[in-house]
């Protein structure tokens, strides 16, 4: 069934993501380049070192110290982590960390494939397409008065990092 933009407005909020964006596409398949694996991981890594701009969004993640570096070193995704792309690469979506975002697995990223999945052989799909590089959405981005400890400790943190790199 043809999707309008409210219908999948809809979709998205029946699933409690309504704050996220979408974007309408007319899917054409594209051929797979052979060496797709190879440049999505290149892209991959550099996705997740460019996550040091994306410091509120990472707070809400309540990330280890640990998790947190190998995230912005690009050695390892968090636990329930996925990393998408906006336009899948099967529908011309370039391999590029700007085709990128990252959103828990469970229940974002599964409730984002199912939504997709659902538009199969529509003539017009809808796609999320989250303003920023980590999704989160807004109901479990709210903070309550008194200060966000694990912001405070992740932005230190990253200065860290930044000044390990000379980034300062």
């Amino acid at each position: 069934m043809q999707l309008s933009q409210a219908s999948a407005e809809k979709i998205m909020k029946d699933m409690c993501m309504e704050d996220m964006p979408l974007i309408s596409m007319q899917p054409t398949p594209h051929q797979m380049p052979a060496d797709w694996f190879t440049r999505y991981k290149k892209a991959r890594h550099s996705f997740m070192q460019s996550l040091g701009e994306s410091i509120e969004e990472l707070a809400f993640m309540n990330l280890s110290q640990e998790e947190f570096m190998d995230l912005l070193m690009g050695r390892a995704l968090p636990a329930n982590t996925s990393i998408r792309m906006r336009v899948p690469i099967c529908w011309g979506g370039e391999i590029s960390p700007d085709n990128m975002f990252m959103c828990s697995t469970f229940p974002h990223s599964q409730n984002i494939d199912r939504f997709i999945i659902g538009q199969a052989g529509n003539e017009t799909i809808w796609l999320p397409a989250p303003a920023k590089k980590i999704y989160i959405p807004a109901h479990t981005a709210g903070g309550g008065e008194g200060g966000n400890a694990t912001e405070d400790r992740l932005a230190q943190m990253a200065a860290q990092f930044a000044a390990s790199r000379g980034m300062e």
